[in-house]
């Protein structure tokens, strides 16, 4: 099925970015929770963390992973489940704008723009 609010042009795409942003976001969910296992966390070692250019990429790599595949979750399932095309349309308008306005966000907080 090919639509204009799918991220993929085909279901394999959307398969791909499904399966390679869950990776991502594995990576990233095990890196933090061994960096938070194996030190002692406060203010100055959270900082000095996120003051890293390679883990800005990595958070940044990893709420982008996060956009994709929730946008392609929630694409799928409204796709299955809505089938009035309005609501459906609405639907995915809503949570593309949030998903949206999360990403803008969340690079504002990383990047300090």
């Amino acid at each position: 099925m090919n639509s204009a609010t799918n991220i993929g042009r085909s279901g394999i795409q959307d398969w791909i970015i499904q399966r390679v942003s869950a990776y991502v976001l594995a990576l990233y969910t095990l890196f933090l929770l061994g960096f938070c296992l194996t030190t002692e966390v406060d203010y100055e070692t959270w900082s000095a963390l996120f003051a890293q250019g390679w883990f800005k990429v990595f958070t940044l790599l990893a709420l982008l992973s996060l956009a994709g595949h929730a946008w392609v979750g929630l694409w799928t399932v409204s796709t299955d489940y809505i089938k009035v095309a309005m609501a459906r349309f609405l639907f995915q308008a809503a949570f593309a704008l949030v998903i949206f306005i999360y990403v803008v966000w969340g690079i504002q907080i990383l990047w300090g723009l």
